[in-house]
């Protein structure tokens, strides 16, 4: 324990949703629901995997990121108590929540699992007090675009030469030979560019 986690109970108050949470509920089921997907043996320690599932969990309940909610951590004396952090203590990388998921949360309902687990636990314990739950499934659109600039530069030259080629075969059709001069005279200045 550290110097300073003291400081916890100057800053969170203990109405705190978060120390509510963290105080009257057990996460000790995430280990044990986990504990099969981590070698005891080989590599070296890995991250808390209840403090893993609490970085998912604060995700959910505040939706942010995972870059925000590991940021947010770093200052947060709320979210560092219920990491069950010292003040001092340093954060994960962003990209640890990103192995997590795809390693250790391979099947998809686990996740949902634990959520729902902790979500029935605060039930219980008087934190929610709702009996219905109501679940967003919209759909979210990214801020990224699927396309690269590579791309998009295909397909606008694609769409360039298409629109030049039919201009090209429109004045083409419109074109006449001068009977004295034997020129082509042409209407348009994009023919005029392409047909000397």
């Amino acid at each position: 324990m550290s110097e300073f986690s003291g400081l916890y109970n100057l800053i969170v108050p203990q109405d705190n949703l978060l120390r509510r949470i963290n105080d009257l509920i057990d996460f000790s089921f995430v280990y044990n629901e986990l504990v099969d997907k981590y070698c005891p043996n080989n590599g070296r320690t890995a991250e808390s995997p209840i403090r893993m599932f609490k970085y998912l969990l604060l995700k959910t309940i505040y939706t942010v990121s995972d870059v925000d909610v590991v940021e947010r951590s770093r200052y947060d004396m709320s979210f560092k108590y219920f990491l069950d952090m010292t003040p001092e203590e340093e954060v994960i990388n962003p990209s640890s929540l990103t192995k997590f998921r795809k390693l250790r949360l391979k099947d998809t309902d686990l996740l949902n699992l634990l959520i729902n687990k902790t979500v029935s636990v605060a039930i219980e314990k008087g934190i929610v007090r709702s009996r219905s739950i109501i679940v967003d499934s919209t759909h979210s659109l990214s801020r990224s675009n699927p396309h690269s600039a590579i791309e998009v530069l295909r397909e606008r030259s694609k769409q360039l030469r298409k629109a030049v080629y039919a201009n090209t075969i429109s004045s083409l059709k419109t074109r006449t030979l001068e009977p004295d001069t034997n020129q082509w005279t042409t209407p348009s200045l994009v023919t005029k560019l392409i047909w000397p």
